[in-house]
């Protein structure tokens, strides 16, 4: 009990907002200042609730079908190409440009060339949400290994830590909270380019069940597939800040 109180002291002015936003539809919806059609009646958003769960259930299935590998392959490219830049200066000053380059090309440009070169729209989704999520983490991990103080590395090669070791046991965790702070920003932005490439090519997930609400004039299901996707991000969200806490428990 004592917990619960706790987190309504904390949360006592978002729990304020939430309410005010939900009483301002509501009172959008019943004085019809605006079209009535776009602001239906909350108890027919609750309707949506009780008797298309399961598609709403199957559908954010598919939405994590397509976050899930896609972050997982961003961090790894991430990592892997940002550690490699910030550890060898002749390869950063060579990439560097490139990559930068690329990271200004919006993804949306691309996704005609992915469209038709992909074997699949899924396989497509995923290199588009990739492709406009990658480069925050990526210069997060390049950030974080050149700050790395010169004398951290010596006391380590003293102690004749080296080679890979040096990497995955001092260089790796010391620019971990750059990496992280990164891929947080890679997270936040998955969700977008997720809707993005749900709304515009496969045909299920959460962005497509917005956007086929929208299409068929049943805003009663867009209202409600927009409240079950921002509950989604939050879980999420509230996920990983726990999976970091635990992480980098070291910092604190």
């Amino acid at each position: 009990m004592s917990k619960i109180v706790n987190i309504i002291k904390q949360y006592w002015s978002t729990v304020l907002i939430v309410a005010l936003l939900i009483l301002t539809y509501y009172y959008l919806s019943i004085t019809k200042i605006f079209s009535a059609t776009l602001f239906p009646p909350v108890y027919k958003i609750a309707e949506v609730f009780m008797t298309d769960y399961p598609t709403m259930l199957s559908n954010i299935g598919t939405s994590l079908t397509l976050v899930i590998p896609s972050l997982a392959i961003t961090l790894v490219i991430a990592v892997l190409l940002g550690a490699a830049m910030g550890i060898n200066t002749f390869l950063r000053d060579s990439l560097h440009p490139i990559i930068y380059a690329l990271s200004c090309i919006p993804s949306i440009l691309l996704t005609p060339f992915l469209i038709l070169l992909c074997p699949n729209l899924r396989t497509a989704a995923i290199i588009i949400i990739i492709y406009g999520i990658v480069w925050s983490t990526l210069f997060a991990t390049m950030t974080g290994m050149e700050g790395i103080s010169v004398g951290y590395i010596e006391t380590a090669r003293t102690l004749n830590i080296k080679g890979f070791k040096l990497i995955m046991d001092v260089l790796l965790p010391a620019s971990a909270p750059a990496i992280i702070g990164g891929f947080i920003n890679s997270l936040r932005a998955s969700f977008v380019m997720l809707v993005f490439a749900e709304m515009y090519g496969i045909n299920s997930g959460l962005g497509y069940y917005v956007r086929n609400g929208a299409s068929m004039g049943r805003y009663d299901q867009m209202w409600a597939g927009l409240i079950v996707m921002v509950l989604f991000v939050l879980v999420v969200m509230q996920l990983f800040q726990r999976v970091k806490d635990y992480a980098l428990r070291w910092t604190e």
